[in-house]
């Protein structure tokens, strides 16, 4: 199903987006991505999401009207870069209409492109929504439970480059 959301990479200038964003957000969906009780960002860490490189950290948005209603990352470890940790978040409002998916499957191709073979994720046990996610877009993957977390692991199949990259 395409949702009609636009989809791209984060850009610096997205800060104040991101701000916006927080506001937006349910302190439900604020723990069930940082699994902490926050009701702020955390410190410095504005700069951390819009500051990547677009290879080792990448992070696209989802955009409905000059705003950003979802994020999906990937960082990956300097001593491994063939695994990458992911993480998404969508705000309240848009959740249930497959902008996670369509974050999540655009970002695990732009991983697989980028050599990436095993992707990393913690998620709650409880979180039925994202725990049926994973198992749909990455239907290899283990769930581990750790302590009402599970452990994501999930091999990426190799990507091709698309012809002319």
């Amino acid at each position: 199903m395409d949702i009609g959301v636009a989809t791209r990479p984060v850009r610096a200038d997205d800060g104040p987006l991101f701000c916006r964003l927080w506001t937006r957000l349910s302190r439900d969906t604020v723990y069930r991505r940082f699994h902490a009780p926050l009701h702020a960002p955390p410190a410095g860490a504005l700069p951390h999401l819009v500051d990547v490189d677009h290879d080792a950290r990448e992070a696209l948005v989802a955009v409905v009207g000059g705003e950003v209603v979802g994020v999906a990352r990937y960082d990956r470890p300097p001593g491994d870069p063939s695994t990458a940790e992911v993480a998404v978040l969508v705000e309240d409002g848009w959740q249930g209409f497959g902008v996670g998916r369509q974050l999540l499957r655009e970002l695990v191709e732009l991983a697989g492109r980028r050599g990436v073979r095993t992707l990393t994720a913690s998620v709650q046990a409880d979180n039925d929504r994202v725990v049926g996610l994973v198992r749909r877009l990455l239907p290899d993957s283990s769930l581990t439970p750790e302590d009402g977390v599970y452990a994501v692991v999930s091999p990426l199949p190799r990507v091709p480059a698309p012809a002319g990259a």
